[in-house]
């Protein structure tokens, strides 16, 4: 079985506006697919989200208690280190601003923890001040399993693996450590704009 799922790479169509579409990236229309390992399907019923780690006290929420949650329209472009990007894509979900408005922390980093093992490591700051979120919805439609479904992580203004699929919750941490990507030779950061794909880049 292949590590990496098929069919990622995208149908190529240009490189697309230099003030939206990072250097080295071309654009898609279409939604590839990429993931390490099968894709996870939850029973609602059984999907939580926690908070956990350097909390004052860890936080929880069943799938209903998070629907009921104030949620948000996010229209953002996103890009993959695969190198292709897709402008305008419309999302639903809630803030990471509001997951995080009861928890009191001096933690600096986050690991987002995930259906299937997966983690990716993410500075606190970067999921702040609206400029993350947790997302259901793509297209107006609840997220399909194979884009990270019925929730991931959505942080559009780093490379896309940061925005975890499957997402199950955040735990904050005092010290930065690798994710799964990140453990094997990807960027800890992950800034598109500085093509930051890679150790060393």
């Amino acid at each position: 079985m292949s590590f990496v799922s098929r069919g990622f790479r995208g149908k190529r169509r240009d490189e697309g506006p230099s003030d939206r579409v990072p250097p080295g990236q071309y654009l898609v229309d279409d939604f590839p697919v990429l993931s390490a390992g099968p894709t996870p399907r939850t029973p609602l019923d059984q999907w939580d989200f926690t908070i956990t780690g350097e909390v004052g006290e860890p936080k929880r929420w069943s799938w209903e208690e998070f629907q009921a949650l104030p949620s948000e329209t996010i229209t953002k472009d996103i890009h993959c280190v695969t190198k292709w990007s897709k402008l305008d894509t419309v999302w639903e979900g809630v803030a990471i601003d509001t997951l995080l408005a009861d928890v009191e922390t001096s933690a600096e980093y986050v690991v987002a923890f995930c259906d299937g093992g997966y983690t990716t490591n993410l500075p606190l700051e970067d999921l702040t001040d609206g400029k993350a979120w947790v997302a259901y919805n793509f297209g107006g439609e609840p997220l399909d399993p194979e884009h990270g479904g019925p929730a991931r992580l959505l942080v559009p203004h780093l490379y896309f693996w940061k925005s975890a699929k499957w997402v199950r919750g955040l735990r904050l941490a005092d010290e930065d450590e690798p994710g799964f990507w990140e453990s094997l030779g990807y960027h800890m950061y992950g800034d598109p704009w500085r093509e930051q794909r890679y150790w060393g880049d």
